[in-house]
């Protein structure tokens, strides 16, 4: 179905008779005065529409399905996972009635839970959602219920290295190399180091420098192993430390673990933790960095000598355009960003993965990823430049033609043919709708300059942290 045919009247209809909660505040007027770009009462709606689905056909389960109507929960027992990372969005766009049932929701969950959980998954999804409740309540509550998860996944940190297990039973605290199944004690650099974030603002708002001290241990352990020239590797063992594979890039797998050096450094500044981010970015450059054909990729290379293994790239890493613009090095991110987009206006969406030598797609599927729009959003906050709303106009309007359904949208298997998958990920409630609605609101709604995101978009304001408390609450020295 082409959105283009519906009518706003239909729209209202759909929205009104679906969603009984708070209609007074659902909807109001939060008009942009930029001509060029869809309205954010568009991406409004389209977010109440899609969350009244999922508590229509999936309501506590994990993920909403639908081309079938209805869920699917990554484990044995349901986490919760698409509201509270919902939450977030639901706030800023002023959906409270909807927002105040997820923090309910949240309240009175119980994580003793007898299941294996993925503990990177879990951390920038569960952990970052429940304190984005908390940072936007203040309900002790909360904070309380925050707690008590991350204790359940301290007990994976707890290795030779400090390098967490891929995942822990919530109940029990035994940890595993995959999800309570085999004895493999290999993650990568993304699992093993992506915890800056969370585990800073936890100890902030705990007053207990245990989780961030926790995660910088994970941290170092990764940077001090670095090869010769200065590039981690992107798979390691837990228990001994060593590298089982000696490539290096910006893809998935290691992406979140650089964005994370430079981010948390923007909440809790750190030294120790800005000198590697500088260091990382100056080896991005060196070996990473692959002007091909007139357009800048970033490769797959050895760490240890540099050399280009694979000319690739992820639709997981135009996250950096946006890391580049806010570090400020704009000549960098805007070629960076030209190249993505170059890749989406090929299929109209990026596929997982395109080998840009050869020119062909390794990965055809997309679960309408949000990196692209976040890096075109962030890019047009920090030059002005309105080719990059032009940008995002474009791709909400791709994202409609493709993959919209008459339950919410749906994920394409084949970015070739755009054939229908029956999934919708958890982070197109958290990021993708989210990215694209603050793309067009006025800065009195949401003022880019006042928040820092976790990499799942959860937004947090800056001004809520004191830098000197942080010192004592993170145990920075």
């Amino acid at each position: 179905m082409n959105f283009k045919n519906y009518s706003l009247i239909a729209l209202l209809f759909i929205i009104s008779c679906k969603n009984p909660v708070n209609k007074q505040n659902s909807l109001e007027n939060t008009k942009s005065n930029n001509p060029l770009t869809y309205e954010p009462f568009e991406i409004k709606s389209q977010m109440l529409r899609c969350w009244n689905s999922y508590t229509d056909y999936a309501w506590g389960m994990d993920v909403l399905l639908p081309l079938s109507k209805s869920g699917f929960n990554w484990y044995n027992e349901s986490l919760g996972i698409s509201p509270i990372d919902a939450y977030s969005t639901l706030t800023v766009m002023g959906l409270d009635g909807e927002a105040k049932r997820v923090e309910n929701y949240a309240l009175n969950m119980d994580w003793d839970k007898d299941v294996f959980v993925q503990v990177f998954e879990v951390n920038i999804r569960i952990l970052g959602g429940l304190l984005a409740i908390y940072d936007n309540t203040k309900n002790p509550e909360i904070l309380n219920n925050a707690i008590d998860f991350a204790d359940r996944i301290l007990p994976a940190f707890d290795s030779p290295t400090g390098i967490p297990y891929h995942s822990v039973n919530l109940k029990t605290g035994a940890t595993s190399g995959n999800n309570g199944e085999g004895s493999g004690n290999v993650v990568n650099t993304a699992q093993a180091a992506t915890y800056l974030f969370e585990f800073g603002i936890l100890s902030y708002y705990s007053k207990n420098p245990k989780y961030y001290q926790v995660a910088k241990k994970a941290t170092l352990a990764i940077f001090e192993r670095k090869s010769k020239i200065g590039l981690p590797g992107d798979f390691i063992n837990v228990e001994s430390g060593e590298w089982t594979n000696d490539w290096s890039y910006l893809q998935a797998g290691m992406d979140s673990y650089y964005e994370y050096l430079f981010k948390s450094n923007l909440l809790f500044p750190d030294s120790e933790i800005n000198d590697i981010w500088n260091y990382s970015l100056e080896k991005i450059n060196q070996y990473y960095s692959d002007e091909y054909e007139g357009k800048q990729f970033y490769a797959c290379v050895n760490m240890h000598n540099g050399e280009i293994v694979k000319r690739s790239m992820s639709l997981y890493d135009a996250f950096f355009p946006a890391v580049q613009a806010l570090h400020g090095d704009l000549a960098n991110a805007e070629k960076n960003m030209a190249t993505w987009d170059w890749l989406w206006d090929k299929y109209g969406l990026l596929p997982t993965r395109y080998l840009y030598e050869q020119d062909k797609i390794e990965y055809a599927n997309s679960e309408l990823n949000p990196e692209i729009i976040e890096s075109a959003y962030y890019l047009h906050q920090i030059t002005g430049n309105n080719k990059y709303l032009e940008m995002i106009q474009k791709y909400w309007a791709d994202m409609k033609d493709c993959c919209i359904n008459d339950t919410a949208f749906h994920a394409v298997s084949d970015v070739r043919t755009m054939k229908e998958k029956d999934y919708l990920a958890t982070y197109f409630y958290a990021e993708t709708l989210k990215y694209f609605y603050l793309a067009v609101v006025d800065d009195h709604i949401f003022n880019f300059n006042d928040y820092i995101f976790n990499t799942e978009a959860h937004p947090f304001r800056k001004s809520n942290f004191n830098n000197e408390k942080a010192k004592t609450y993170l145990g920075i020295n």
